[in-house]
């Protein structure tokens, strides 16, 4: 009898041991899942600012316009592309032939003549005998008209036929004045591309040799001397355009100064057979 009431009293306490245990659980588990979610929420809390912060700089950064290069970037970046040693020959055609162009274009300005204006000044003198009014004004107006004109009029005593040649000879001369450097302009017009195609045939060489070396043709191989020699010849014939387009308009410039010149000298013998006596 003592024996069963011992093991009912151990059995019953071992009952009782365990609900307390199950009784402990249930009441930290409400606990401790709070808890849990209490850290997810702080974790998501943090991450969801990170992540805004992301967002807004990579709206940023895509709505920032890129920067593109200049002109003068670009154009150094393909002259350092091209090669300093077949570019280098181009652009000094180019600033030789601007520096020809510009002098040229300074000089044929001061030589233009209002002749109309001139031609009444020398007929008003001619006119009442006064030669030496009319060398006067000649000397003191600028352009080759006048130069001619006062050449006419240094040997009107010699006759009408020794003016009318030395109006034409020194026609001549200031023709020759007027076309000077033009030939200059005209060589560097031609050389430039000459400069640009060397580069172009070197270019190609370099690109051979590259494919013969590397025993492969690859884009990467062909790459670099395609580029120098598409790039010289390219600064050669921009070069050629320009400078071709500024010595046209010299060619209009002198061609309107010696149709000047020649319909200046009919109407000045006109008016020395008119009033030379």
């Amino acid at each position: 009898m003592k024996k069963a009431f011992a093991l009912m009293s151990i059995l019953g306490l071992l009952a009782f041991t365990n609900l307390n245990g199950l009784m402990a659980q249930e009441a930290t588990a409400p606990v401790e899942a709070p808890a849990a979610e209490q850290v997810d929420d702080q974790t998501t809390d943090s991450a969801a600012p990170a992540e805004a912060v992301e967002a807004e700089e990579a709206e940023t950064v895509a709505a920032a316009p890129a920067e593109k290069d200049t002109f003068h970037q670009v154009l150094k970046k393909k002259f350092i592309e091209g090669g300093a040693g077949w570019m280098t020959p181009v652009l000094l055609c180019l600033i030789l032939g601007l520096a020809l162009v510009i002098e040229r274009i300074l000089y044929l300005n001061m030589s233009s003549t209002n002749v109309t204006k001139l031609l009444n000044g020398i007929e008003d003198n001619v006119k009442n005998g006064n030669y030496e009014g009319a060398k006067e004004l000649c000397r003191n107006t600028r352009g080759p008209v006048a130069s001619i004109f006062y050449q006419g009029l240094d040997r009107i005593d010699t006759g009408l036929e020794n003016v009318e040649k030395s109006i034409t000879s020194y026609g001549g001369v200031q023709m020759a004045r007027l076309e000077a450097n033009m030939t200059w302009i005209a060589m560097f017009i031609a050389l430039a591309p000459s400069f640009g195609f060397l580069g172009t045939t070197i270019g190609m060489v370099a690109a051979f040799d590259a494919i013969e070396a590397a025993g492969d043709i690859s884009p990467t191989v062909v790459a670099g001397g395609m580029k120098v020699a598409l790039l010289t010849t390219i600064f050669g014939l921009i070069v050629a355009i320009i400078l071709q387009i500024f010595y046209n308009y010299l060619l209009t410039k002198i061609e309107s100064l010696v149709s000047d010149m020649e319909e200046g000298s009919i109407s000045f013998m006109d008016i020395l057979v008119k009033y030379h006596k």
